[in-house]
């Protein structure tokens, strides 16, 4: 596990007073990783105790990974060292859509369903040949736990803490943050990450993969391909430290 600090003189973004921020980027299926940063976070706060503490997940928790099932297990039942936030990412927005129409099956395979619908024991190959995408969906439905659904239908699109400001992808700097358009928040990448001009508040996100953290003045991206690269990444934010703590 490896842990990095930055300056705070650095910083002009402020964690909310008496309250420690954690935030984690794409899971993607990474169960393993999960677990592991999981245990890495209750180490920190072992290590560093603090009145408040509060773990903001930025969405993308399935598809790519071959452990989707464990992620929405655990993130579902609520096994964490601190009170989580959960976000909504394409991925899972792309999983509900295909919850209420079959129809969606090859929109959401595109983004890397199979391994989802595999962790939950369907062969989305076989189940085409019997009866096409709605038996998928139906073979699919029996095997997904209510309580997996309705943590993905319960994830926010957005979270605001102190000077910081959390999403899945971004968000369009000629709109007050309050008011972005869903699919902003869920899948812009032109028009945000090529801004250098503040946004009014640090937005932290994950949704474009980079090959470490981009820890920029206006902006915090925390995806750094965990899928591939065995590296998922937290941010503690707290005062005006930022703190990066990653799986290897």
């Amino acid at each position: 596990m490896t842990i990095r600090s930055f300056p705070s003189a650095l910083r002009t973004a402020e964690a909310p007073p008496g309250m420690r921020l954690y935030a984690i980027g794409d899971i993607h299926g990474r169960a393993d990783l999960l677990h592991a940063l999981a245990e890495a976070i209750g180490e920190d706060i072992a290590a560093h105790p603090c009145r408040q503490a509060v773990t903001i997940l930025v969405g993308d928790y399935i598809d790519r990974g071959l452990g989707s099932n464990g992620v929405l297990k655990r993130l579902s039942s609520g096994d964490f060292p601190t009170p989580i936030v959960a976000l909504r990412g394409n991925h899972e927005e792309a999983l509900l859509r295909f919850l209420d129409d079959a129809a969606a099956l090859d929109d959401w395979v595109d983004n890397g369903a199979l391994t989802t619908l595999h962790s939950y024991g369907v062969d989305a190959g076989e189940e085409v040949a019997i009866g096409g995408a709605s038996r998928v969906r139906v073979k699919f439905l029996a095997h997904f736990p209510q309580e997996h659904r309705r943590f993905i239908e319960e994830t926010k699109l957005w979270a605001e803490y102190g000077g910081y400001f959390f999403c899945h992808a971004g968000v369009r700097r000629s709109h007050p943050l309050h008011l972005q358009d869903p699919d902003d928040l869920m899948g812009i990448r032109e028009g945000f990450l090529d801004c250098d001009q503040p946004f009014g508040k640090v937005i932290v996100h994950g949704h474009t993969p980079h090959r470490d953290v981009e820890d920029l003045p206006n902006r915090i991206n925390l995806d750094t391909q965990a899928v591939s690269s065995g590296l998922l990444t937290a941010v503690a934010l707290e005062g005006f430290e930022r703190r990066f703590i990653q799986t290897c």
